[in-house]
């Protein structure tokens, strides 16, 4: 198993997400959902190869990268800042964890091959970055380390959605302002506004948009 680290990680967002995974099971949060079904049919709608790179930012402890395993994909790449989160996924896909690349970083000090991933994948972590700056850098991330032509999934919540989540702040967004983050190099394909029901019997509002990398 290969695992990689940023230079520099921001460690008051690191250790709130250590203690959210080491005091609470996979199915304590409310972000929880065993099979991530419309991200898995959105990128199966991408028509992506199943050699391409694949990155799934904020993978966590998501069952994610197991789906896409199973689907075929061969080249699977997993982000996230807790080390935990990660350590849970190695555990549960016990032999084929190797088949995963396991990167330990906070995504806006993330250093990424340029040019290299054909499919970038994130379901809520862009809407915890309430700096403008930040999302500056999380776009310029992608800009640089997504192919030309290549897809994005980004899913936060919508605008009915939360204000916060896990004790923190959050942006919410419409289409149209997810694209104003990303920029001109980036074509919204599709947008899927998804009703998520909690482990705790409560509703929130994602907001799911496909873009392509244009140049």
């Amino acid at each position: 198993t290969e695992y990689q680290f940023s230079g520099k990680v921001k460690m008051d967002r690191q250790e709130h997400w250590e203690n959210v995974y080491q005091t609470k099971g996979r199915d304590e949060v409310s972000w929880f959902r065993e099979h991530l079904d419309t991200s898995l049919r959105m990128i199966e709608k991408t028509g992506v190869g199943k050699n391409v790179p694949v990155i799934d930012v904020g993978g966590g402890n998501s069952n994610l990268a197991d789906d896409l395993l199973d689907a075929g994909f061969v080249d699977i790449s997993v982000l996230d800042i807790s080390g935990k989160a990660l350590a849970d996924s190695q555990e549960r896909l016990s032999a084929d964890a190797a088949k995963v690349t396991w990167i330990e970083a906070d995504i806006t000090e993330a250093n990424l091959p340029s040019g290299h991933y054909g499919l970038w994948h994130d379901r809520a972590v862009f809407h915890f970055l309430t700096d403008p700056a930040d999302r500056r850098k999380y776009a310029d991330l992608v800009e640089r380390s997504v192919k030309d032509g290549g897809h994005i999934i980004a899913a936060s919540f919508g605008i009915d959605g939360p204000q916060k989540c896990s004790g923190l702040n959050v942006v919410r967004y419409a289409p149209e302002s997810m694209q104003a983050e990303f920029g001109d190099s980036f074509d919204l394909i599709e947008s899927i506004t998804e009703t998520h029901y909690t482990p705790f019997g409560t509703t929130q509002e994602f907001i799911y948009c496909h873009f392509r990398k244009m140049r």
